[in-house]
């Protein structure tokens, strides 16, 4: 991805815990991945339809780590909202980290997900310049971001996964669960995290970071 523009501002390091993980029913290491259990009865492939959910990342310009302030995450969260009045899409799953995010989501009516993060993307940047009180010009993103439209219930079953372990992947935290800013909370209380399947991210994956 392109790195250009003005920095996004100065913003203090993110401390990251390490990989100290333990009982396998939760999260295990594997080498270079993860293993988790989810619940393959729950069928979380019945929310795929065939080319509309998108898989998308999107990083802040200098991967700054912006989003550790909570009221920016609020922010994020509120032009997310405000877009489906104008776009109108379904959020199936999300993860917010310091200096990225990861969304699923599926698109509604005539709008598709360039239009959708064209407008979350811009509508952002103009917002946090007002609550920042800056002028002039702001880079906030990289310029492109990455999409990936979901091919069958398995990558969808695969990019779900992904999302929730992500703040693991980067070393924030141990288990899924304490990572407040991520859709897990919701697909664990719907069983998707109750079984003894295991789940491995694909040697090969590629994600967009």
């Amino acid at each position: 991805m392109t790195r250009s523009g003005h920095n996004v501002g100065h913003v203090s390091n993110v401390t990251r815990s390490k990989h100290n993980i333990g009982n396998v029913s939760n999260v295990t290491r594997s080498g270079h991945n993860y293993k988790f259990a989810y619940n393959i009865s729950m069928d979380i492939r019945r929310y795929y339809t065939p080319g509309h959910v998108v898989f998308i990342t999107q990083v802040v310009n200098h991967r700054q780590p912006v989003f550790q302030n909570s009221e920016t995450i609020f922010l994020l969260k509120e032009i997310f909202q405000n877009a489906k009045e104008i776009h109108p899409y379904k959020m199936l799953a999300f993860v917010f980290l310091p200096d990225h995010f990861h969304v699923l989501i599926q698109p509604k009516g005539n709008s598709n997900f360039s239009q959708i993060m064209h407008s979350i993307k811009r509508n952002f940047t103009v917002a946090y310049k007002r609550s920042m009180n800056f002028k002039g010009d702001l880079q906030f993103w990289q310029k492109r971001f990455w999409d990936h439209v979901i091919r069958n219930e398995k990558d969808l079953e695969n990019h779900l996964h992904y999302i929730h372990y992500n703040p693991i992947k980067h070393g924030y935290v141990n288990e899924m669960e304490d990572w407040k800013e991520s859709s897990f909370l919701k697909w664990y209380k719907l069983g998707a995290y109750s079984g003894e399947e295991k789940w491995v991210e694909p040697l090969h994956g590629t994600w967009g970071e």
